[in-house]
């Protein structure tokens, strides 16, 4: 079966979930992993984990709203509230705001519980920082990553879920990783991205279409970028003094300085491309991970590769469409029985065979009925 990650678009909604129903998540979300781990393994539980659409289904079987952003926040919280690393063989690290940094610590807490090496666990940290880095860096799609959880197997596989904000739309973007999925961090990690909110413009330096321009992104880097003052820099501007003719002769005074749109960097932001310089990147992904190489020094070195040498980034969105598994009229694309069947069948065998009461199992699979019944609308 092949692996999946993707992106999903949340509204906003304020406020939190109330005790009583968060409880009854926690437990709800534990017996239902538990069923998925016994049933199918731990890797079972992060490829469904890392699929946008069942992720959203099995936060609805929890009870929250289908649309509401608190999806995210929330199951991460329940599923990290219920899920034993030493029962399960599953570490689930981070969360949303300030526990989201506290990530790299968590993982590392992992390497004696799973008989983790040194070196295993400095490439999963390097993993969770990466994949932050990524999305909030090289894909600039006006989501701000508020909310980071790292997946960690006894066995080393991984997954992240993410979540970014758009102040303006008042819309989250989720964000999902696979381990298995990621031949390359930085060209195309993500797979099957969905959602029904798409901008019109987006720098996406991890296209396909963008390889060229990390190429030329990196070789401006490696080569002395003292040169590259004159775009990034403004410089003072001249006085033009009036004069009697300009009554009679238009004049058109055009700017000394040629601002690539809004990339202009100070010398303090300057010193990180220096220093980027001095320490030579073997590759456009060990320059993104560089401390202090942000949004800002990306989509500048992108817009000087296109500028100066014509080597294009992807302007388009990576988002696709929100349908689960394609529609029935074939648009976006054909259903895919045989996925969407699998989906359907992790999910109610794992509720059918959680340690549940009746009656919370009986509303779970109402709730997944009805689900599925909005699906085949």
């Amino acid at each position: 079966m092949s692996s999946r990650s993707g992106i999903a678009n949340l509204p906003l909604h304020g406020g939190k979930a109330p005790r009583w129903l968060f409880q009854r998540m926690v437990k709800l979300a534990g017996a239902i992993t538990e069923a998925v781990i016994y049933e199918y393994g731990a890797n079972e539980f992060l490829y469904r984990i890392s699929d946008p659409h069942w992720f959203q289904a099995f936060s609805c079987v929890l009870g929250f709203d289908w649309h509401s952003s608190g999806t995210t926040t929330t199951t991460c919280g329940a599923l990290k509230t219920s899920i034993n690393p030493e029962k399960h063989g599953i570490l689930i690290a981070g969360g949303k705001g300030r526990t989201s940094r506290q990530t790299p610590r968590e993982i590392q807490g992992a390497g004696e519980l799973f008989s983790l090496s040194e070196k295993k666990l400095d490439g999963l940290v390097y993993s969770s920082k990466i994949s932050a880095k990524i999305d909030n860096s090289c894909i600039q799609d006006g989501y701000q990553l508020y909310h980071h959880v790292f997946f960690l197997t006894e066995k080393g596989k991984w997954a992240v879920v993410q979540q970014g904000m758009n102040e303006s739309t008042k819309y989250a973007r989720r964000y999902h990783w696979l381990s298995d999925s990621v031949e390359n961090y930085i060209n195309e990690p993500h797979t099957g991205i969905c959602c029904d909110l798409q901008e019109k413009k987006s720098l996406d330096m991890t296209s396909d279409l963008s390889y060229d321009s990390r190429q030329t992104s990196l070789d401006l880097v490696l080569d002395n970028p003292e040169h590259l003052k004159k775009y990034f820099q403004k410089k003072p501007q001249i006085e033009i003094k009036q004069t009697n003719l300009d009554i009679f002769c238009p004049e058109l005074t055009l700017p000394r300085h040629h601002p690539v749109l809004d990339t202009d960097l100070s010398c303090r932001e300057f010193e990180v491309l220096k220093k980027a310089w001095e320490l030579q990147p073997e590759s456009y992904e060990e320059l993104v991970s560089l401390k202090g190489m942000g949004p800002k020094k990306i989509r500048a070195l992108a817009l000087i590769s296109d500028l100066v040498y014509g080597d294009q980034p992807s302007w388009d969105d990576p988002v696709k469409y929100s349908f689960t598994h394609g529609g029935k009229d074939g648009f976006p694309y054909p259903v895919d029985r045989e996925v969407y069947d699998h989906s359907i069948r992790t999910l109610k065998d794992a509720l059918e065979q959680a340690r549940l009461e009746k009656k919370d199992r009986y509303q779970a699979i109402k709730r997944l009925e009805n689900l599925i019944g909005q699906d085949n609308n």
